[in-house]
């Protein structure tokens, strides 16, 4: 896929207890904050709160399968966790491309994760490069 500045990606998905337990499961992340509805409700979260790997790994995906795309890998991360996300929010990860290599198939992406309700839940920038097979 060529790639452009001003380019954008968008992906959404509603998350759910599954995945909390899921990626609780591959990481061990097992924070009361996820999982302990009496310890939460004593924070000023008030309810359980997704893991930030769960809604940073919606970035992943967009960058991976949709912009640029298959092949791609992230090569450095920037990013701000600015509000919660709750189990059973739906976010939209969006990037656009701020600046694509000369020589190379590297590109700079802005990006935001925002809630249904248009908070912003996480912000930065990211660094890509994309693998082509060999006969390309």
């Amino acid at each position: 896929m060529e790639v452009k500045v001003g380019q954008t990606a968008r992906r959404s998905m509603t998350v759910t207890t599954e995945q909390v337990k899921a990626y609780a499961e591959m990481t061990g992340d097992y924070n009361p904050l996820h999982f302990e509805e009496d310890f939460v409700s004593g924070t000023h979260f008030g309810r359980l709160v997704v893991q930030g790997g769960v809604t940073a790994g919606l970035l992943h995906a967009l960058v991976a399968m949709d912009m640029p795309g298959p092949g791609t890998v992230l090569l450095n991360q920037n990013w701000q966790f600015t509000a919660p996300v709750f189990i059973g929010d739906t976010i939209t990860a969006e990037a656009v491309i701020k600046k694509v290599h000369d020589s190379k198939p590297v590109t700079h992406l802005g990006v935001t994760i925002s809630r249904q309700d248009g908070e912003v839940v996480l912000k930065g920038e990211a660094w890509c490069y994309t693998f082509s097979p060999p006969n390309q």
